[in-house]
């Protein structure tokens, strides 16, 4: 019961920030917080244009949402399908011995740092 009431709260809260990053826009509204990092150093972070990338994908504009932020793009169905293998563990081991997401994030890790070097690189 506990289990079912943390999943639907979660749910709940999924769905209330989704509706504010659908209603509002990061680019044009000052609720959002910025980049900590870039207003530190001057360079972006591998989450720059996340907000403005979530904006743009739940308003069904995938290819603004992959300028905004390309990894995240990438990132997103990467990070489910993790949890999916991870979901299946000990129901479907040879399924988690295929996949390991630990495996899996670790590429994932090394794919945000060279797309933060390249972006800073390159001024993407």
């Amino acid at each position: 019961m506990r289990r079912l009431l943390l999943l639907v709260v979660a749910i709940a809260v999924l769905l209330v920030f989704g509706f504010i990053y659908y209603a509002l826009d990061p680019s044009t509204t000052g609720i959002f917080p910025r980049c900590g990092f870039l207003s530190l150093t001057g360079y972006k972070c591998p989450g720059c244009g996340g907000q403005r990338a979530v904006h743009a994908l739940l308003r069904g504009d995938v290819v603004a949402a992959f300028k905004f932020n390309p990894i995240l793009m990438i990132a997103i169905p990467w990070i489910v399908f993790c949890l999916f293998v991870e979901s299946r563990r000990t129901r479907n081991p040879r399924l988690y011995a295929r996949f390991n997401p630990d495996l899996l994030l670790l590429v994932l890790l090394a794919l945000i740092f060279v797309w933060w070097l390249l972006r800073n690189i390159f001024n993407w």
